[in-house]
C-alpha cells in the first residue's frame, strides 16, 4: 500500500508538472509583475487575482494581493513585517502598501509594453525614524519589456521609478534593468540591477554600488508557481550585510469569475 500511495504522487506531480502554467516558462499563461524587486511591464489580467508571499532574511514575510479590474489596469495591496518568522518582537511594517499597474502600451513585433504605476511596498525591514524601507518602495514608477524568441523567449527590461521615501535625503529619480530567459515550458532564471541612485546619498542604507539579484522561477501546477532568490550579490546594504541574501517566492494566480 506504501509503494502504491508513492507512486500514486509521483504521477500526481508529473502530472502537474507537465501541465503547469504559471508565470514562468515558455508555456507561462501570466506575467510577470516584478523579476525579484524591479518592476516590469506585467499586469493581472482582467477578471484574474494575484496573490503572492515572499520569505526573505531577518524573517521579513509580505504578502501581496492584485486584481485586474479592467482592460490594462490591475490594482492591489501588500503587508508584511521583519522578525515574523524567528522569536523576539516582530516588526510589522507601519501601514499597507498600495499597488496600482497601468498598462499605456500593448507590447508590438516593433515596439515594447509600457507599464505606469505606483508600488509603495518596500523590502526589509521599516526604520521609523527615516520613514523607509531597508530596501526602498519603487513609488512611482514606469516599465518598457520587450519578448524576443530565442531558444524560447528571451525578455529584456528597463524601468524609472520615483520613491517617495525621501527622508533620508537623497531624493534622486533611479533606474533598473532586468532580464528573462526561459528554460523550456515551465522555468525561468531572471537577473536584475537595481542602479539605486536614490540610496547612496545623505543617510543611505546603500553603499553605492546597486543592487544585482538574481532568481529561479518554476511553474508547478496551473497558476502555481515558487522561486528562489539570490539578493544584494553586490554586498551593497550597509546594515545588515550579507552578499547573496536567500528568499523565496511564492504566487498563485486564478480566475475570479
Amino acid at each position: 500500500m506504501r509503494k502504491l500511495s508513492i507512486i500514486f504522487v509521483i504521477i500526481l506531480l508529473l502530472n502537474l508538472i507537465s501541465y503547469g502554467q504559471g508565470s514562468s516558462g515558455s508555456n507561462a499563461r501570466y506575467e510577470y509583475r516584478t523579476l525579484v524587486d524591479v518592476q516590469t511591464a506585467g499586469i493581472v489580467k482582467k477578471g484574474f487575482i494575484g496573490i503572492d508571499m515572499r520569505y526573505l532574511p531577518d524573517g521579513v514575510v509580505i504578502a501581496g494581493l492584485e486584481t485586474g479590474v479592467f482592460d490594462n489596469l490591475s490594482f492591489g495591496f501588500a503587508y508584511g513585517g521583519a522578525n515574523i518568522i524567528g522569536s523576539g518582537k516582530i516588526g510589522w511594517y507601519k501601514l499597507p502598501a498600495l499597488i496600482v499597474r497601468f498598462r499605456i502600451i500593448d507590447e508590438t513585433l516593433g515596439s515594447p509594453a509600457v507599464v505606469i504605476g505606483f508600488n509603495s511596498q518596500g523590502k526589509g525591514f521599516y526604520d521609523e525614524n527615516l520613514e523607509r524601507y531597508q530596501i526602498k518602495s519603487p513609488g512611482f514608477f514606469a516599465a518598457a519589456s520587450k519578448t524576443f524568441e530565442m531558444l524560447g523567449y528571451l525578455t529584456l527590461h528597463a524601468g524609472t521609478n520615483f520613491s517617495l521615501e525621501r527622508k533620508d535625503g537623497d531624493k534622486d529619480l533611479n533606474l533598473t534593468a532586468g532580464i528573462e530567459k526561459t528554460i523550456g515550458g515551465q522555468v525561468s532564471v531572471v537577473a536584475e540591477y537595481d542602479f539605486a541612485i536614490n540610496d547612496n546619498n545623505g543617510s543611505a542604507f546603500g553603499d553605492g554600488q546597486g543592487y544585482f539579484n538574481i532568481g529561479a522561477r518554476w511553474s508547478v501546477s496551473p497558476g502555481f508557481t515558487i522561486g528562489f532568490e539570490l539578493r544584494d550579490l553586490l554586498d551593497n546594504k550597509k546594515i545588515n550585510s550579507n552578499a547573496a541574501d536567500r528568499a523565496l517566492f511564492v504566487e498563485f494566480m486564478r480566475s475570479i469569475f
